[in-house]
């Protein structure tokens, strides 16, 4: 079944993203390839976890939301919730995969941008 399975991760704009990554390594003792990293238990034998990620204030990964925030939700399979979502009538901004999970982008109705999610692997250093 097509739908969301939980939070895949926070994402933020600050001034230093390195010095912020360095800070939650160093305090929280969250870190990974990616950034802060919070391991879950294994589902269905993936080794899924949460993000926390930090960009440059100047970054347009956000666009086109005015928010400096956006919400990364995970789903159980991407292609058929895309289709389900297309038949609500919401527009997805775009759809890609990377090879470590596929991904689709559309506005909630504030304008926020959220961030869906099909995980393929969890990456190699988790924290």
């Amino acid at each position: 079944m097509a739908g969301v399975t939980g939070l895949g991760g926070v994402f933020h704009m600050v001034k230093d993203p390195a010095a912020t990554r360095k800070w939650y390594r160093e305090y929280l003792e969250l870190d990974g390839e990616f950034g802060p990293m919070l391991s879950w238990s294994e589902e269905k034998g993936e080794k899924p976890y949460s993000l926390i990620s930090h960009f440059n204030e100047d970054s347009e990964y956000l666009e086109p939301s005015k928010a400096k925030f956006m919400i990364n939700l995970r789903v159980d399979d991407l292609d058929s919730y895309v289709e389900k979502l297309k038949a609500k009538g919401l527009e997805i901004l775009d759809k890609v995969d990377e090879g470590y999970g596929k991904f689709a982008w559309i506005l909630d109705c504030d304008g926020i941008k959220l961030e869906l999610w099909q995980q393929v692997e969890a990456p190699e250093n988790g924290g």
